[in-house]
């Protein structure tokens, strides 16, 4: 049985926006700090939909 992650990363974004790992890595820390979350803690996909305004839906296409 397949799972699917929960937790987005840096390499996700880049692929899901065509833009580098870097604006992945800064994008990420942004949502964190909208979230008032700790540094080593994970986005979900459900957030990074959120903030972006990207269907889940669509975002599961590309994880």
């Amino acid at each position: 049985m397949f799972k699917k992650r929960c937790v987005i990363y840096p390499k996700d974004v880049q692929i899901i926006t065509g833009k580098s790992e870097r604006y992945g890595q800064d994008l990420l820390n942004k949502i964190r700090i909208y979230l008032n979350k700790k540094p080593n803690q994970f986005i979900t996909i459900k957030e990074f939909s959120e903030f972006s305004g990207i269907p889940t839906k669509d975002l599961e296409d590309y994880i």
